[in-house]
């Protein structure tokens, strides 16, 4: 695993857009907002041309510019890291005219985003087989007061911080008076599950509480996932690489994290299903389950966001944690793709520490 250079003092962040560009609010007032904030720490920025652009759909431009952008930032020794200026809706038309080998081949550079951002995330680290991160992109670092989470963003980033643990409270919805630059409505006490076997028997294996969790559940492995709604696209494609990589690895056993943004519990259990069936999930140590942004506490005919997903894994018999701070609900951990992770948790507490190796 390749693992590039952390962002020093003085650094130059890339800002690049393969996926939406910043031309609504908040996205325009809180990457300026950013900008200024970095500057004011020391940071040197360059800046794409998508960045501010919505000439594409669901895209910052066409999938071509999209790509051209990335690839050139990518290799350019102008910047030192990538972030990306936000998630969307079809970057996986991006990733065609992303230039994976050349990337496996240049010098190694940190490439921070989420959600739709896993199109370049998880090929980064299956056929690159160079280390991202899973993480906000720029505009949260434009709010006006960080929440915790941003701060470990650009800890995780700047090589400050490899250890990590969970938030106290999470946010459900913004209020519609929310300001442009507000941080995160965090209102809603951090209540964590995890399906395993507590007594160390997998035929007893259920679905736990956090907080009764009394036993410590430790796992490692070498930690990839990402966004449910782009993975279920990339499964079978010549951007896939998940088998090969966890054949490569399997000494290290893998960990897998998952996310969803707008699919209901049917289309999340579709996906696993999916996944699953595809043999990507051989060497398996853990799952790392995030709470789903439009499926949190739906029910449609017996399926909720739990029985959704551990229905499709339970046979792993490995620990399922789940209503994880990952992904579209913040605050979100900083989660190092390709890092051989250490996972602990025990009494309604996640630490996740990575090594570099």
């Amino acid at each position: 695993m390749r693992y590039p250079e952390f962002l020093k003092p003085g650094g130059t962040i890339g800002f690049v857009a393969p996926s939406f560009g910043c031309t609504t609010q908040p996205y325009v007032s809180r990457f300026e907002n950013a900008r200024k904030r970095f500057d004011e720490l020391g940071y040197k920025m360059e800046i794409g041309a998508n960045c501010n652009l919505n000439e594409g759909i669901g895209i910052s431009n066409t999938p071509e510019k999209c790509g051209e952008e990335l690839n050139s930032f990518y290799k350019s020794d102008k910047n030192d890291v990538l972030m990306s200026v936000g998630g969307g809706e079809l970057m996986n038309e991006v990733v065609p005219f992303i230039d994976f080998q050349g990337i496996k081949e240049c010098k190694p550079k940190w490439y921070m985003g989420y959600s739709d951002n896993t199109n370049f995330i998880f090929p980064s680290v299956t056929l690159a087989d160079t280390a991202a991160i899973y993480a906000p992109c720029a505009g949260d670092f434009g709010m006006e007061k960080w929440h915790p989470a941003v701060g470990d963003a650009l800890d995780l980033i700047t090589g400050k911080k490899l250890t990590f643990e969970n938030y106290d409270k999470w946010e459900l919805e913004l209020p519609e008076d929310a300001d442009d630059l507000c941080s995160y409505y965090v209102t809603q006490p951090n209540k964590m599950k995890a399906y395993a076997a507590l007594d160390g028997q997998s035929t007893s294996a259920g679905l736990y509480d956090g907080s009764s969790v009394e036993k410590e559940i430790s796992f490692e492995g070498r930690l990839i996932g990402g966004c449910l709604d782009c993975l279920a696209n990339l499964v079978g494609t010549k951007f896939d690489g998940a088998k090969d990589f966890s054949e490569k690895y399997k000494d290290d056993g893998i960990i897998w994290f998952f996310e969803a943004c707008d699919l209901n519990v049917y289309s999340i259990r579709r996906a696993i299903w999916n996944l699953r069936e595809a043999g990507w999930f051989s060497h398996v140590k853990g799952f790392l389950i995030g709470r789903p942004g439009a499926a949190f506490g739906q029910e449609l005919f017996g399926l909720d966001q739990y029985n959704a997903v551990t229905d499709m894994l339970a046979s792993f018999n490995v620990p399922i944690l789940m209503d994880l701070d990952i992904g579209h609900h913040p605050p979100m951990i900083p989660l190092l793709c390709g890092a051989v992770t250490k996972v602990s948790f025990k009494q309604n507490k996640l630490t996740v520490s990575y090594q570099l190796r």
